[in-house]
C-alpha cells in the first residue's frame, strides 16, 4: 500500500513537472511520502 501511494505521487509529482498544475501541493505530497517511506525502511530492519 505504502508503495502504491509514493509511486503515485512521483508519477504525479513528474506530471506537475510537465504541465505545472499544482506543483507546490505535489511537490509537499512527496515530501511527505519520501519521509513516510524512510521511516517505513528504518522501522522495517530495526523490527
Amino acid at each position: 500500500m505504502l508503495w502504491t501511494i509514493v509511486l503515485i505521487l512521483i508519477v504525479l509529482w513528474l506530471l506537475g513537472f510537465l504541465t505545472s498544475i499544482g506543483g507546490g501541493l505535489i511537490h509537499i505530497l512527496l515530501v511527505i511520502a519520501l519521509i513516510v517511506l524512510v521511516v517505513q525502511l528504518l522501522s522495517g530492519r530495526k523490527g
